[in-house]
């Protein structure tokens, strides 16, 4: 080894050790130097607050936007991605995360009464106030409407569908359903008084229902976090309830 390259190495050896120890100290308090202390001791920032280098996030915010198709936890149920045409879908993809209880039939009613009422009538036979001066809107408890089920009207609901005007902006998910869960009840075409009925017995059809809990086959009870398999098709569905009634079943209930 020559004599330049040698004193060199000690050189480069001295000057480690001075910076090693400039970075000890005999306080407890003091940390030293750190090297990219930024990494141990991260700067907390608000989600909405905008700062002025941040160019990656919109609008300059540090909440970074979620990736395409994000659902919430415990939402997997009230996110689809069906097309506001394809009503049919609906009917066989959705299910209602919600059980027919009296509690979540009778808020359905308040909230069908407050949004509803006034074109498809207390009764649900289109006899509203709107219904009455603009005509055809349908009797819930005639022809084809006595069997939408509830996927079917949750997605008219948030879509509209002919006259009718999409509702979305105006009820969350979680009423959406509740109101389908009441229109159920005016499809008996006993009027509110059906309702004690359909807490007991849940809906007339099951064959191609949205009323189960949970969907089997894609993901667990409502709720949980689903770490095992998601749906392509969030709130996508599988069986009814074994008894037959609509009412929820949970595995191993």
């Amino acid at each position: 080894m020559t004599h330049p390259l040698n004193l060199s190495l000690r050189v480069s050896a001295l000057l480690l050790s001075l910076g090693l120890a400039s970075a000890c100290s005999n306080r407890a308090d003091d940390p030293g130097v750190e090297y990219a202390p930024e990494m141990y001791e991260s700067i907390p920032y608000e989600p909405l607050k905008q700062t002025n280098f941040n160019t990656v996030n919109s609008f300059g915010i540090n909440e970074r936007t979620p990736a395409n198709g994000t659902i919430p936890r415990g939402k997997l149920s009230y996110f689809d991605h069906i097309p506001k045409d394809s009503v049919g879908v609906a009917e066989r993809r959705l299910r209602n995360p919600f059980s027919y209880t009296k509690a979540n039939l009778e808020e359905g009613k308040v909230l069908y009464t407050r949004i509803c009422s006034h074109c498809h009538g207390e009764q649900g036979d289109g006899q509203g106030p709107v219904g009455l001066k603009f005509k055809g809107v349908p009797n819930y408890s005639a022809g084809a409407y006595k069997t939408m089920n509830d996927g079917h009207i949750y997605h008219v609901i948030q879509w509209g569908r002919n006259r009718m005007m999409p509702h979305g902006s105006i009820v969350n998910p979680e009423e959406r359903w509740k109101i389908a869960m009441y229109v159920r009840v005016l499809q008996r075409g006993e009027g509110p008084d059906a309702l004690s009925k359909l807490v007991a017995k849940g809906p007339t059809s099951t064959a191609n229902d949205s009323t189960e809990m949970t969907d089997r086959a894609n993901q667990g009870p409502v709720g949980q976090a689903q770490a095992g398999k998601a749906s392509d098709t969030p709130g996508q569905g599988g069986a009814v309830s074994p008894n037959g009634s609509g009412v929820t079943h949970t595995p191993g209930n």
